[in-house]
């Protein structure tokens, strides 16, 4: 598909621009391919949509050929649209430390760069003291084999991806990476936290 450029979407989404609607919330998470991120949390029975998009660097840069750069200060983010009525911000992030690695500074797998760095985007200071308090609660307990390192920067502005990456994962089930990177991580999902998933996986086949 073709590449869209980012100026066919609205403006940034700025922190006053992601006010919640009523029995709305939204994070902002990234960990790797936005694809994987994407697909993982749209699994979740309480998330009102997903995301891909850009966080972290500026409006001028916020498009996929640029951010490949890794000079962009922007990270592959996604940003869940969730009820927080059915599931928790700290639920959010409990799925987020179990489905990639927040122990790796600029890389996931085999996608290496500042691009694909592990972070949470809090939009105010409740956001980053659970984050933290996350955070602190992992390493003290050693539940890694390593200290996380998942950066928490205040979420400035949010844009969009490109349209093709929208639903990567669900349009694109048998593409190799999809099949190989992303499906693992919604297969984990399904089977560790069978009581916060969706009955049907958006994602054929799954």
């Amino acid at each position: 598909m073709a590449r869209v450029s980012p100026e066919e979407f609205p403006d940034p989404i700025n922190d006053s621009a992601l006010a919640d609607q009523p029995g709305q919330s939204r994070a902002v998470l990234a960990g790797g391919c936005f694809w994987c991120v994407e697909a993982v949390f749209e699994e979740l029975d309480g998330v009102i949509d997903a995301v891909s998009g850009y966080a972290g660097g500026s409006k001028e840069t916020a498009n996929y050929d640029a951010v490949c750069t890794g000079a962009t200060g922007h990270a592959e983010a996604v940003k869940i649209i969730y009820d927080p009525t059915k599931i928790s911000y700290e639920k959010l992030l409990e799925v987020h430390f179990a489905t990639h690695d927040p122990t790796t500074l600029t890389r996931q797998g085999n996608d290496t760069g500042p691009q694909y760095r592990s972070a949470i985007f809090y939009a105010n200071d409740k956001e980053k003291e659970l984050a933290q308090a996350f955070i602190d609660d992992l390493n003290a307990s050693k539940h890694f084999s390593r200290p996380v390192v998942t950066t928490l920067e205040p979420l400035k502005a949010f844009y969009p991806a490109e349209a093709y990456h929208q639903n990567y994962a669900c349009q694109n089930p048998h593409q190799p990476y999809i099949s190989h990177i992303a499906l693992p991580k919604v297969a984990k999902v399904r089977e560790k936290y069978k009581e916060l998933v969706k009955p049907q996986s958006p994602i054929p086949g799954q």
